[in-house]
């Protein structure tokens, strides 16, 4: 069944309350409450289960992670699931419905409101405050999680955070006597010199299929120079200053990039650039590894994207990645020993070096690979140096990852084609937003 914005809401709502009254009324565990039940604390020996919302992309750092734990708990078994990151919502949702969640699952910020309101994650401040995680994770992204849950509770343990990087290629970049792509001027002049489409060469790669709203987001406010989300109750998306913005920067579609972008998700748009001859690319730290086995570390560089002219840096946020307790878990003794020797130093640092993302774990963060990664190094310099105004995106607001992807990502592909333009793409968008904002806020008065 299709559940629409306004009735997946609604939904959620009456999830939220459902939550807040068992919180206020539970006096033991009659196997009744919850998404799928309210659990147990377990034995703290058995099987447990671990979705990782990154599967394929991460499975094998993270069967390193579960064969380490398993060397040191004999008595615990992880059975592994891996989903991919574009269908983890939606498989968590009809988890929920269907009573079948993992003890263990890896939540993205992005996506956290909308679990947590339905009850499905069992707030992990208490466990935190008697583990020996206690201050060894960053207080920077634990209260990013805090907030994106929208209670004003832990719901997830951060394990990692990114920030958009701009790839380019070194080797392009020199035969063509470009200055580095420090500036969006540098960046368009950089895309037009070098695109030859009569030599399948081009200038930039766009994302236009899933995941492509948050990187049009971050291309917006990055050249609008806006620094806030809201003014007042309302969303600056659609500010005319980011409406030319997001014009400015779907007109590289086709121009400056090839025609086959507009279904590009991110694996599509990183296995292209790493294979073929283009000179930029969007993304995140993520797919840093991937470039440096297919180009080596001479023919490319990684760096913050791009300043104003005048050296303002404007960057939207990215969702710091976490690890979450589910509330139905029969074991959350043994679930919980995973979660904190995941998170903990070793493991998060093998974890983050395989992903070259900025580890939560503080102790990890100190680790002398983080400073030879040098897009990973440099992301950490303009995340915590104050050198970049960050514009934190609505993570809290329960239909936030429904709204940013599925709902809006078909109107983007539209706008690249040109059968929409990018003020009713951004007003619709705005539209929405302040739907949900207003929806949110009338749920906590």
């Amino acid at each position: 069944m299709t559940i629409f914005p306004g009735r997946r809401r609604a939904a959620l709502a009456l999830a939220l309350s459902g939550v807040l009254a068992l919180t206020a009324t539970a006096c033991g565990d009659d196997g009744s409450g919850g998404a799928g039940g309210e659990g147990a604390e377990g034995s703290g020996k058995g099987k447990i289960t671990f979705w990782d919302n990154n599967g394929g992309v991460r499975t094998d750092v993270w069967k390193e992670i579960i064969a380490d734990f398993e060397k040191a708990n004999p008595d615990i078994d992880v059975e592994y699931v891996g989903v991919a990151s574009k269908e983890v919502q939606s498989k968590y949702d009809t988890a929920i419905q269907g009573g079948a969640l993992p003890d263990v699952g890896g939540v993205g910020a992005a996506m956290l409101a909308g679990i947590a309101a339905q009850g499905a994650l069992e707030p992990l401040d208490e466990r935190i405050r008697k583990s020996e995680l206690l201050g060894k994770l960053n207080k920077g992204m634990v209260e990013s999680v805090r907030a994106a849950g929208g209670q004003d509770k832990l719901f997830t343990v951060p394990t990692s955070a990114s920030n958009g990087v701009l790839y380019y290629r070194t080797d392009l970049f020199k035969a063509a006597g470009l200055d580095e792509p420090t500036t969006w001027t540098k960046f368009y002049a950089a895309a037009d010199k070098l695109t030859a489409k009569d030599k399948n060469r081009f200038g930039y790669t766009i994302r236009g299929g899933a995941g492509s709203i948050a990187q049009a987001l971050d291309a917006m406010y990055g050249q609008s120079g806006i620094t806030d989300f809201w003014e007042g109750d309302k969303t600056t998306v659609n500010d005319p200053k980011n409406v030319a913005a997001l014009e400015k920067y779907v007109g590289l579609f086709k121009k400056n990039t090839p025609a086959a972008d507009v279904n590009n998700d991110f694996t599509k748009m990183v296995a292209q650039w790493d294979s073929g001859e283009i000179g930029m690319l969007n993304h995140n730290l993520g797919s840093y590894q991937d470039h440096v086995k297919a180009l080596g570390t001479d023919k490319f560089r990684g760096i913050p994207n791009p300043t104003l002219d005048d050296g303002t840096r404007v960057m939207v946020s990215n969702p710091v990645d976490g690890l979450g307790l589910f509330s139905s878990s029969k074991n959350k003794a043994a679930a919980w020993k995973f979660i904190e020797f995941a998170a903990s130093h070793a493991s998060n640092s093998k974890w983050n070096r395989s992903a070259g993302a900025i580890p939560a774990n503080v102790e990890a963060a100190r680790d002398p690979w983080l400073q030879e990664a040098e897009p990973t190094k440099l992301a950490a310099e303009v995340l915590f140096s104050g050198k970049a105004t960050i514009v934190q995106l609505p993570y809290y607001l329960p239909d936030w990852n429904t709204i940013s992807k599925a709902d809006n990502e078909a109107n983007f592909q539209k706008v690249l084609l040109g059968t929409m333009s990018a003020k009713d793409f951004a007003d619709s968008l705005a539209e929405q937003l302040n739907e949900a904002q207003a929806e949110w806020k009338a749920q906590r008065k």
